[in-house]
């Protein structure tokens, strides 16, 4: 193995060691610091009203994307606030519209401001070839993928050739997994505050998400580092 090549593999290996330390952070967090009380005073804020309150929890998701607030948490949050059913919906819908926002904003109204943050993304030149190449396909496997922060590529993919509407529909398509993974954790959580134990089959169901998860991820991941790599070769 080549000396650069052993060293993309090193890299691949520290982010991979990285992710594995954020979740454990978000457990933590979870366990000790005062998280459960933030939600269910946000809880108290938004009860009663009803299909309002789901468009209040929205509103904040979107305003955290687009301030690079982590979707994980969001996502927790939503599964909390609202079980799975009700946090799919309100945070499927608060995602898609972040994800709309944030490629118009970077097309159409700050688009400078975002040329020059592209630039100094090591990645950015190689997306923008792949996209231009296979189309909504890339956005797919970058939505799919851990290997560009979700709020960063809203903004960064305004930027490539792709049309808003192929963008968004598959931009939102594909981060279904990923929601619906963390929305889930969200929706767990509660009920372990509330019963203060876990069954057997919620360990196990929640054990092979994590599983596929990252699972899913790793292959992914690895398939778009192949394109990005072909991508920068031409």
């Amino acid at each position: 193995m080549s000396s650069r090549a052993a060293q993309r593999s090193e890299g691949g290996e520290w982010k991979w060691i990285a992710a594995g330390a954020a979740v454990l952070t978000l457990i933590a967090a979870w366990h000790f610091l005062p998280v459960q009380e933030w939600l269910v005073t946000l809880e108290k804020r938004i009860e009663g009203l009803g299909v309002l309150g789901g468009m209040l929890y929205a509103a904040i998701y979107v305003a955290g994307s687009l301030v690079f607030v982590p979707g994980s948490i969001l996502g927790l949050g939503g599964g909390y606030l609202f079980g799975v059913g009700g946090g799919m919906i309100v945070c499927w819908i608060a995602v898609t519209a972040a994800e709309a926002i944030a490629f118009l904003i970077a097309r159409y109204l700050a688009r400078r401001s975002f040329e020059r943050l592209a630039r100094r993304h090591r990645n950015f030149a190689a997306i923008d070839k792949a996209v231009r190449k296979n189309g909504w396909k890339m956005v797919a496997l970058l939505r799919l993928s851990a290997i560009i922060p979700i709020s960063l590529s809203n903004y960064l993919l305004g930027l490539t050739s792709i049309r808003f509407v192929p963008y968004i529909v598959t931009s939102s398509l594909g981060m279904l997994p990923g929601i619906f993974f963390y929305v889930y954790l969200g929706a767990t959580g509660r009920r372990l505050s509330e019963n203060g134990h876990y069954g057997p089959w919620e360990w196990a169901v929640l054990a092979a998400g994590f599983v596929a998860t990252v699972a899913g991820a790793v292959i992914i991941t690895r398939l778009v580092k192949r394109q990005l790599s072909g991508s920068r070769d031409r």
